[in-house]
């Protein structure tokens, strides 16, 4: 349940020179910090968590912390919407799919499906649109230059959460877990959808928003939680 995403940043051209590296299956490779090529479970992962958060000079950014925090929320989305669906909810109703396999809760529903921009080809292997590459393209080209700083510890961040999903699941525990009322409505705890946290955007039906207070908005997004049902 995400809304597409405005483009967090004006990319120059020359940020495209780095963009073969992301689509062409390789490791993403730099002095300071290399990524897993986005044909890889974790590294298209790692491509999401990327993408879905500000970092330094762009909109909506607040500090690494309030970044990885946003990455770690948006993997316990993920993840819940494969493993954790509540009582009273089927996981297509919560997902808009049935799996056990992370990759196709992201894929969910097409290019502008669940996550906008990252969809399965024709080929039905997972893909996202080239502006989603070239945004982490150039992020790249900027952590990798000079001493590396708070680009390379988002950029590894991300990677390592990743890395650790395949391996072992998410690496801590998720911020809304214990939410069990949100005003007077009773909640299940969780997170199970994000949207950019701005005016008209909701997912509506028996999502919840998870206020201020309860750190819900994280990363430029804001995250929802279900409504109780048994």
């Amino acid at each position: 349940m995400k809304s597409p995403l405005p483009s967090r940043v004006a990319l120059p051209s020359l940020a495209l020179v780095i963009v073969d590296l992301l689509l062409g299956g390789r490791p993403a490779l730099g002095a300071n910090v290399e990524l897993d090529p986005p044909s890889t479970p974790a590294g298209y992962v790692a491509l999401l968590l990327i993408n879905e958060v500000p970092f330094p000079g762009e909109r909506a950014y607040v500090s690494e912390e309030d970044s990885k925090a946003a990455m770690l929320s948006v993997l316990w989305v993920l993840h819940c919407r494969v493993a954790d669906i509540p009582p009273g909810y089927t996981q297509r109703q919560v997902a808009a799919v049935e799996t056990r396999n992370v990759i196709d809760v992201m894929t969910a529903g097409g290019v502008r499906g669940q996550v906008d921009g990252f969809y399965k080809g024709p080929d039905d292997h997972p893909v996202a649109v080239p502006r989603v590459h070239q945004r982490v393209a150039y992020l790249m080209g900027l952590a990798n230059r000079g001493q590396p700083g708070k680009m390379v510890h988002l950029l590894a961040y991300a990677r390592d959460l990743a890395r650790q999903y395949f391996r072992v699941g998410p690496a801590d525990k998720d911020l809304f877990a214990d939410l069990r009322k949100v005003g007077p409505k009773p909640v299940t705890g969780h997170g199970y959808a994000w949207m950019t946290d701005a005016r008209g955007c909701d997912p509506g039906g028996s999502f919840v928003r998870v206020p201020d207070a309860d750190q819900g908005a994280l990363g430029g997004n804001r995250f929802y939680t279900l409504e109780k049902r048994k």
